[in-house]
Protein backbone atom coordinates (compact mmCIF):
# COMPACT_ATOMS: atom_id res chain seq x y z
CA UNK A 1 0.00 0.00 0.00
CA UNK A 2 1.50 3.68 -0.76
CA UNK A 3 0.98 5.92 2.04
CA UNK A 4 1.39 9.67 1.81
CA UNK A 5 1.75 11.90 4.54
CA UNK A 6 0.97 15.57 4.21
CA UNK A 7 2.86 17.52 7.35
CA UNK A 8 2.09 20.96 8.11
CA UNK A 9 4.40 23.95 8.13
CA UNK A 10 6.82 21.76 5.31
CA UNK A 11 7.31 21.51 1.20
CA UNK A 12 7.24 17.60 1.39
CA UNK A 13 5.34 15.04 1.97
CA UNK A 14 6.32 11.91 3.31
CA UNK A 15 5.61 8.99 0.94
CA UNK A 16 6.13 5.14 2.51
CA UNK A 17 5.27 1.63 1.16
CA UNK A 18 3.54 -0.32 3.31
CA UNK A 19 2.36 -3.81 4.02
CA UNK A 20 -0.54 -2.85 5.82
CA UNK A 21 -3.89 -2.52 4.68
CA UNK A 22 -6.09 0.77 3.97
CA UNK A 23 -8.09 0.28 7.09
CA UNK A 24 -5.17 -0.66 9.02
CA UNK A 25 -3.41 2.80 8.21
CA UNK A 26 -7.20 4.33 8.61
CA UNK A 27 -7.72 2.68 12.41
CA UNK A 28 -3.63 3.89 13.49
CA UNK A 29 -4.53 7.48 12.23
CA UNK A 30 -8.14 7.65 13.70
CA UNK A 31 -6.06 6.25 17.17
CA UNK A 32 -3.24 8.72 16.65
CA UNK A 33 -5.57 11.33 16.56
CA UNK A 34 -8.22 10.90 18.74
CA UNK A 35 -5.51 9.98 21.32
CA UNK A 36 -3.26 13.62 20.42
CA UNK A 37 -0.50 11.56 20.52
CA UNK A 38 2.33 10.06 17.66
CA UNK A 39 1.06 8.52 14.48
CA UNK A 40 3.24 5.41 13.71
CA UNK A 41 3.34 3.68 10.85
CA UNK A 42 5.58 0.59 9.30
CA UNK A 43 6.94 0.32 6.09
CA UNK A 44 8.03 -2.53 4.04
CA UNK A 45 11.04 -3.33 5.29
CA UNK A 46 9.99 -2.75 8.84
CA UNK A 47 11.13 0.78 9.10
CA UNK A 48 9.02 2.94 11.75
CA UNK A 49 7.86 6.53 10.73
CA UNK A 50 6.39 8.57 13.37
CA UNK A 51 4.58 12.14 13.19
CA UNK A 52 2.95 13.80 15.50
CA UNK A 53 -0.20 14.09 15.20
CA UNK A 54 -0.45 17.85 15.51
CA UNK A 55 1.69 18.29 12.34
CA UNK A 56 -0.54 16.12 10.27
CA UNK A 57 -2.29 17.66 7.42
CA UNK A 58 -3.45 14.49 5.69
CA UNK A 59 -2.74 10.73 5.40
CA UNK A 60 -3.48 9.04 1.98
CA UNK A 61 -3.40 6.02 0.46
CA UNK A 62 -3.83 3.67 -2.68
CA UNK A 63 -2.68 0.84 -4.26
CA UNK A 64 0.96 0.65 -5.25
CA UNK A 65 1.46 1.47 -8.90
CA UNK A 66 2.74 -1.20 -11.24
CA UNK A 67 5.48 -0.07 -13.21
CA UNK A 68 5.34 -1.17 -16.76
CA UNK A 69 8.50 -2.01 -19.02
CA UNK A 70 8.89 -2.36 -22.48
CA UNK A 71 6.87 -0.38 -25.54
CA UNK A 72 4.42 -3.68 -26.40
CA UNK A 73 1.86 -4.85 -25.46
CA UNK A 74 2.12 -8.41 -24.49
CA UNK A 75 -0.92 -10.92 -26.20
CA UNK A 76 -1.08 -8.21 -29.08
CA UNK A 77 -1.50 -9.75 -32.39
CA UNK A 78 0.71 -9.92 -34.88
CA UNK A 79 0.06 -8.83 -38.46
Amino acid sequence: MEVKIGVRNAGRELFLESSQTSEQIAEAVSAAVAAGGVLELVDEKGRRVFVPTEALAYVETGPTEVRKIGFGTVGAPQA
